[in-house]
């Protein structure tokens, strides 16, 4: 069986989905001296600073690691961080590859039915949408599992 992908526009914290992932760095920096931006900011402002609390016992993650922690005030059943830039803060293909797919292993090591990730790497990792976005389909479509996965490129809600 292979995972079920949708590309969709929105919020990756509305996605109706059991799990979200977390571009998140290699965790060598303490979480509390990070002004969290993009997803990671959105978490902490939506759920709270337990879920980096609990990511930061992890130490320092390999370059493109995942790890999973609760979700904090999110309704999800967690969230899976993994360490998509590196020590410059910079994404690159490898690190990208290697982060769909560590979170897709942990997921189905879980039983995740359903998960949405965020472009990993996109924006403040260096990575232009397009490109993140073909390196994550290019893995989804190799990943061996059963349920859906939402790639989410990031709009704003117009209100």
């Amino acid at each position: 069986m292979t995972w079920t992908v949708t590309e969709v526009e929105g919020d990756l914290l509305d996605q109706p989905v059991e799990v979200i992932v977390n571009a998140w760095n290699r965790n060598f920096i303490p979480w509390w001296l990070l002004l969290p931006q993009g997803v990671s900011g959105a978490i902490k402002k939506r759920g709270g600073t337990e879920p980096f609390r609990e990511v930061r016992r992890f130490g320092t993650l390999a370059l493109g690691q995942a790890v999973v922690t609760g979700p904090g005030r999110l309704h999800y059943k967690a969230i899976i961080h993994v360490a998509g830039i590196n020590a410059f803060w910079r994404a690159s293909e490898y690190s990208v590859r290697e982060s769909v797919r560590n979170a897709i292993a942990l997921a189905n090591e879980k039983g995740y039915r359903s998960l949405a990730f965020p472009l990993i790497g996109a924006h403040s990792g260096g990575l232009n949408e397009a490109r993140s976005l073909a390196y994550i389909l290019n893995e989804l479509g190799k990943a061996e599992g059963d349920g859906e996965v939402r790639v989410v490129k990031f709009r704003p809600r117009i209100i």
